[in-house]
């Protein structure tokens, strides 16, 4: 039997927890506010969101969509105009849904010839999704009302009269935030009916670890519905031809036996992403019926890189690409014949907003989109003429004259761009190999060995960590610091073998990079232990945690945010099932044991010395909960109590969920709060005045 103290904290709907965590909150807010360069973080993290900035626009009918924030705006805004980079006018704005600015729109869908745009409104953070339809041609919503969708996009059908979307079971009422997410099916949505009245189209009632997707293909003839198996990358594709429907589903790929991404159709020929007899995934072509790898035509083999998407825009394939964990992307025709290349600046990544391959545009279109972001700059939107192949910049509606994209000036450099560079180290990594580090900092900062580092990582669910500008990151270098991106096994950029290295019974391999990384920072005479900050989020979270329960002696202070903490019981609350795919199953005994050699919760060592630590959460996160966090921190302050520990801070955000949709104002207050944790407790990390770095 395995000690569970702090289970109690798990009742999240207590007077007890609540006052608990209340506690909490202002034992934190006491010691922030004796910090005395909080709010001047704050003040600067402020400057550092404040341009303009905008998403890749794409286009439906003779309309184009696009989201801008002029700089501080609590949520990005939907517009729509004539032709990309035109003002055109606002038609879906969150800012105007709540005064505090915690509803927030998760996703839109537009109707194929642009007439209608559904849109998904989350509240305080939390994956339960209520749908909405706006008339774009009025501005004035419809009656139609869509509850109960998680993790859902609308795909509609070819004539407009409706939308498909996955629908779960309806949680029992008190414990929305809580309860395990039930079996999810596909439904069809009529305009104008009720939701009583949806369809049922794809049913997974018989298997609740089912996690179905659905797309329309682009000449509205056919519904693809991908289905994994909780996180899991394998899949299988059931296609339904809307022209005859009751013929019902065919298998475009059967068994849940590799992974597949359908990218488009030309009639019934279908090209999909797979990494069927390909680990680092190729591009094949098949119909619906020849469901097994042997049947399917290879279209572009496998490369040394891994191809993490594909698009099809006027006519060509982009292909994706990761070199090194940065983007690169190749052009080919339908048949596979290379016809060229997008080029991408070094140390860079397209944006994968709307596209698993970065570019955005139809398959008839003359013009596509992509945007390209580095750990220096927020991002450059780029239009390509897939007629001539030329590329260029689009420029920004609300930029100052003469700026670039969302301000810039450059070649795809920010603001900070002449200021801050960023390097890729290359840390050898015991039976690993080489793991790569993205080092950002200041032109004169030069290693020393005292230089204040922040190393963030993730290692996890095949998802690939590339080049990423993130605000107050960026400003941790402008104030001299180090900002340190280990690219780790479990995610998805160098292919299947990369990702099997870092999940199951291979989890430690993550932690073991994580703190090899550590080790380096200090002997390449970056900096040393004391000096040294880790961070990350979600499973993030649990690798900053775990390897500080591990290895405290290589950091001078942690982070760990909505992290997966309790690795016994993750798989009780709300979508944690579906992680057994990465993580394990606690209830299989062999695997019980791998989960808990490393359980955050269930290893901290009574009288070994933590560094600070700030355990961050947040009160509607219904994805991880945030019990998670409070038994870590109440177990971490046992050890502060005994003064081998501390402090041991817990930060709760009101109001908000996993991280997605927390309006600008409630990000830069947090992000002000953990920069000012990290000046005290690895800093200082600006040694000439502060005043001088806003000029």
């Amino acid at each position: 039997m395995v000690a569970d103290p702090f289970r109690w904290l798990e009742d999240l709907e207590s007077t007890e927890v609540a006052r608990w965590a209340a506690a909490q909150q202002g034992r934190t807010e006491a010691f922030l506010a004796r910090l005395p360069r909080r709010e001047v973080f704050r003040s600067l993290l402020a400057q550092a969101w404040d341009h303009p900035r905008a998403e890749v626009p794409f286009q439906r009918g003779e309309r184009w969509f696009q989201e801008r924030n002029t700089g501080l705006q609590d949520h990005d805004v939907l517009y729509v105009a004539s032709s990309p980079g035109e003002p055109g006018r606002a038609l879906v704005d969150p800012n105007t849904f709540s005064e505090d600015g915690t509803v927030s729109v998760n996703q839109y869908s537009v109707s194929p010839g642009g007439r209608l745009v559904a849109y998904a409104l989350s509240t305080a953070g939390s994956d339960w999704l209520t749908w909405r339809v706006r008339d774009v041609a009025t501005g004035s919503d419809l009656p139609d009302t869509i509850r109960w969708s998680k993790f859902a996009n609308a795909a509609w059908a070819g004539d407009g009269s409706g939308f498909y979307y996955t629908r779960s079971e309806q949680p029992p009422p008190g414990q929305e935030l809580t309860a395990a997410t039930g079996p999810t099916s596909v439904m069809f949505h009529h305009l104008g009916s009720a939701q009583v009245d949806d369809e049922v189209v794809y049913d997974c009632a018989e298997h609740p670890d089912w996690e179905p997707g659905v797309e329309v293909t682009e000449d509205g003839r056919y519904l693809v519905v991908t289905v994994n198996i909780g996180t899991a990358p394998e899949a299988r594709v059931d296609v339904m031809d809307l022209e005859r429907p009751a013929a019902g589903f065919a298998p475009l790929v059967e068994g849940f036996v590799c992974r597949a991404e359908v990218v488009c159709n030309v009639g019934e020929d279908f090209w999909f992403l797979t990494d069927a007899a390909a680990p680092r995934c190729r591009l094949v072509r098949s119909r619906p019926g020849r469901a097994t790898p042997g049947t399917w035509q290879e279209v572009v083999p496998e490369q040394p890189e891994v191809l993490v998407g594909v698009a099809n825009c006027g006519g060509r394939l982009a292909c994706h690409y990761l070199r090194d964990a940065s983007s690169a992307v190749v052009l080919h025709d339908p048949d596979g014949r290379r016809v060229g290349e997008l080029a991408v600046p070094g140390l860079s990544s397209l944006s994968q907003v709307y596209s698993a391959a970065g570019a955005v545009g139809r398959h008839d279109a003359a013009l596509a989109h992509f945007k390209v972001r580095s750990f220096t700059s927020p991002g450059r939107i780029w239009q390509w003429d897939t007629a001539t192949g030329r590329t260029s910049p689009l420029p920004l509606v609300g930029a100052p004259a003469g700026a670039g994209a969302e301000g810039e000036a450059g070649e795809g450099e920010g603001d900070e761009g002449a200021e801050l560079v960023t390097e890729r180290a290359m840390v050898e990594v015991a039976g690993l190999g080489r793991v790569p580090l993205f080092l950002t900092h200041r032109r004169d900062v030069q290693p020393d060995g005292d230089t204040p580092a922040l190393l963030w990582g993730y290692g996890g669910f095949n998802i690939p960590i590339t080049p990423m500008y993130s605000p107050w990151a960026a400003l941790f270098a402008r104030l001299g610091g180090l900002s340190a991106v280990a690219v780790l096994p479990g995610g998805g950029e160098y292919g299947r073998e990369w990702y099997d290295a870092g999940r199951l019974a291979q989890k430690q391999n993550v932690f073991d990079a994580f703190s090899e990384c550590a080790r380096w920072l200090t002997a390449s005479g970056w900096s040393r232990p004391a000096r040294i900050a880790v961070n990350g989020g979600s499973n993030g979270g649990l690798l900053v945690a775990a390897c500080l329960v591990q290895h405290p002696e290589l950091f001078g202070a942690a982070v760990p945010e909505v992290g997966v903490l309790d690795m016994l019981r993750f798989h009780l609350f709300t979508i944690g099932w579906a992680w057994k795919s990465d993580f394990g199953d606690p209830v299989d005994p062999e695997q019980y044991r791998w989960l808990r050699s490393y359980s955050p919760v269930h290893n901290i060592r009574p009288g070994t010395r933590y560094p600070p630590v700030m355990v961050v959460t947040a009160d509607h996160d219904d994805r991880v909960v945030p019990a998670h966090s409070f038994k870590f921190a109440a177990a971490l302050q046992q050890q502060e109590v005994r003064g081998s520990a501390g402090p041991v801070l817990l930060r709760v955000e009101a109001s908000a969920g996993h991280g997605h949709g927390m309006p600008t104002s409630k990000l830069v207050a947090e992000r002000a709060d953990v920069l000012a944790f990290l000046d005290w407790a690895v800093g200082p990390l600006e040694r000439r005045p502060l005043a001088e770095v806003t000029n």
